[in-house]
């Protein structure tokens, strides 16, 4: 089993910890599952899985559906771009803005994107339309 493999069981599994689930294990997860299943199917996959494991690791209250939605489009288009790139930490420093956690505020007022309309469901950005 590849490291790739064993972090989908663990995260899916929900025994990876929570402490070990970052901003960047997002992004792992968001980049395994295009690659995977495809950028549309990726997009539930993920949300599925986050939420899943939010709500056993008492987080659930927190989950937020807009912002995995945005990080998982992001994460497609970037991949869609260039699918030659074969490894996590290359197409990482192929594309540095998706370290940056404060990048959807690029396209999203604080209000919006941290209100109840984008935590329960898909909302559209209210200040710059995404490219993709």
């Amino acid at each position: 089993m590849t490291p790739n493999d064993e972090f989908l069981r663990a995260f899916f599994s929900v025994s990876l910890p929570p402490s070990e689930f970052r901003h960047r294990d997002h992004l792992r997860l968001a980049w395994l599952a295009v690659r995977r299943h495809g950028a549309g199917a990726a997009e539930e996959v993920v949300t599925a899985g986050i939420q899943r494991f939010a709500e056993h690791n008492i987080y659930g209250p927190l989950y937020h559906d807009t912002m995995p939605r945005f990080w998982v489009r992001l994460v497609a288009h970037a991949v869609s771009d260039r699918p030659e790139i074969a490894s996590f930490e290359e197409f990482l420093a192929a594309y540095p803005l998706l370290l940056n956690k404060n990048t959807p505020l690029r396209h999203w007022s604080r209000d919006a994107m941290f209100g109840t309309d984008a935590r329960m469901g898909w909302r559209e950005p209210d200040l710059v339309a995404l490219p993709f």
